[in-house]
């Protein structure tokens, strides 16, 4: 994938989660299970990209738009409401996949799962007033 819209931090990142099998050999999220989702810019139609820590549901990776506790969704949200058609790279392969805002019906159990499997996103709810959106994260053929 091609540089789109980031920084030699991100590139860096990208490069050593790359290097090793979708996860990151140094840095804070060294060891951490990351993906890359390309998306379209909800305003401009451009690919986004973003990296995402996954956790998983079956055959689909569940992400969360934490933003770190921050009081909005982080733009990644906006984009996959607008268009759900991604693709996202994980542990070098790449896939197009299917982005699904999961309804409240399915949303606490995922939320758990997801903290279960990564514990520090437990801590984000605390931090802000919404309500944190669980995305699955569909592979298509």
């Amino acid at each position: 994938m091609a540089d789109l819209d980031s920084n030699a931090w991100e590139e860096a990142l990208i490069a050593d989660l790359r290097a090793n099998g979708g996860r990151p050999s140094s840095g804070p999220l060294a060891g951490h299970p990351l993906l890359l989702m390309v998306s379209a810019g909800a305003k401009t139609g451009l690919p986004r990209q973003s990296i995402l820590t996954w956790s998983r549901d079956g055959e689909a990776y569940i992400v969360a738009g934490t933003a770190g506790g921050a009081p909005v969704d982080p733009a990644w949200v906006a984009n996959v409401r607008h268009d759900p058609n991604v693709t996202i790279e994980v542990a070098g392969e790449v896939m197009p996949a299917t982005a699904t805002i999961v309804d409240q019906s399915e949303r606490q159990a995922l939320w758990d799962a997801h903290v279960k499997a990564l514990p520090w996103f437990g801590a984000y709810p605390s931090k802000t007033t919404r309500v944190i959106p669980v995305i699955r994260l569909t592979p298509r053929a």
